[in-house]
């Protein structure tokens, strides 16, 4: 991605997605003991970062011509991107979700409009059955890693720049890698020198591993109630970017990201998904090394079930 990239992927995001705000929050900022930016992407019209990447495919698609649709895998926020992205281009989209999946999160994809196909244990199954699906119906498959959509996540990095100059640290959450992604390649492109730190669930530890080894590690299960980085089997490209230009990638505990969850309501009553207060969660983690430096965490999402929510609150 070089410049002009981000120039027309800007261009295409704000006609969907307005800018979303960076904030300082003084109770946070008590708990964190130092100045700490929240990027508020789960202000966004499908409460989530990812809409951001799907619009800007979608748009490319459509740009190139448009083929029979679009058709993915995901556990719920890339499949709302896709969907809200679909029907404002006049894509149909099919999504296929594992097993178990979020109710919400299936049902709010439903009401974007896409078509959705229930199948396999897990994401990496959902997503391998995606893949099929693409080319009996002649599909475009959309991965969960594509220049495409980190071209579109890196609108909002663009932005958090523009708005909080001088960053020290930056702590993204490390689904399947785009938001990381997206903020290296902005960061890059600046000229910055602020630290990128990938964080990931202790139990789905697949990209910590594959950062730690220099390539991909896939894991056997990422079995973690943050669903937005359970993931097992890392992509190459991410990987290779990742361990490239970032600082390090911290691994954190299911109670420590529940607890994560709760001081996020709680100073700021956003309403935060698991994968969501994950960066706040690895800056907690690090509090000592990074105190009386100016940070950044990326509220990536807010579309948490409310069953979650008790058991994060409880």
């Amino acid at each position: 991605m070089d410049s002009a990239d981000l120039a027309a992927a800007r261009e295409r995001v704000r006609r969907h997605v307005p800018p979303t705000p960076a904030r300082r929050w003084p109770l946070l900022e008590r708990a964190t003991g130092t100045e700490t930016w929240v990027k508020h992407e789960n202000h966004n019209p499908t409460g989530a970062f990812k809409v951001r990447g799907g619009v800007n495919f979608a748009a490319r698609l459509v740009e190139e011509g448009a083929g029979a649709g679009l058709v993915s895998a995901s556990r719920g926020n890339h499949s709302q991107s896709l969907a809200y992205a679909g029907a404002a281009f006049g894509v149909p989209v099919t999504i296929v979700v594992p097993e178990g999946n979020s109710p919400d999160k299936n049902a709010a994809t439903e009401a974007f409009g896409a078509e959705l196909v229930v199948h396999g244990r897990d994401f990496q199954e959902a997503l391998e059955h995606a893949r099929e699906l693409a080319g009996r119906r002649g599909l475009t498959i959309v991965p969960p890693f594509h220049p495409w959509l980190v071209e579109g996540v890196a609108t909002y990095a663009a932005e958090l720049h523009e708005d909080v100059p001088d960053l020290d640290v930056v702590y993204v959450p490390v689904g399947m890698g785009s938001g990381i992604c997206a903020n290296i390649a902005v960061r890059d492109l600046l000229g910055r020198a602020t630290e990128v730190v990938g964080v990931v669930a202790e139990n789905a530890p697949a990209y910590a591993l594959s950062f730690e080894a220099g390539e991909p590690v896939a894991t056997p299960t990422a079995d973690t109630f943050v669903d937005g980085v359970a993931c097992r089997t890392p992509d190459p490209e991410a990987v290779r970017r990742i361990v490239a230009g970032a600082a390090r990638v911290v691994r954190v505990g299911e109670q420590d990201a529940a607890d994560a969850m709760a001081l996020m309501y709680r100073s700021t009553h956003n309403l935060p998904e698991p994968a969501g207060s994950l960066a706040l969660a690895g800056l907690l983690a690090e509090r000592e090394r990074v105190a009386g430096r100016r940070v950044a965490i990326v509220q990536t999402g807010g579309n948490a079930d409310f069953d979650v929510l008790a058991r994060a609150f409880s």
